[in-house]
């Protein structure tokens, strides 16, 4: 049986930040991801008409 996961936008976004993120920077996996979590936090929050 296969079972199926869903992965939501946000997880698609937030895990394309942290891999640019641990692959230019010296950050390990923890600290990349809280940082990307930072990064998507304020570009939500830019509006749509400004981005």
């Amino acid at each position: 049986m296969t079972t199926s996961t869903h992965t939501s936008a946000y997880e698609r976004r937030l895990k394309m930040v942290e891999d640019v993120l641990t692959g230019r920077t010296e950050l390990d996996g923890k600290a990349a991801r809280d940082l990307a979590v930072h990064v998507l936090r304020a570009l939500d929050h830019i509006p749509e008409r400004v981005r």
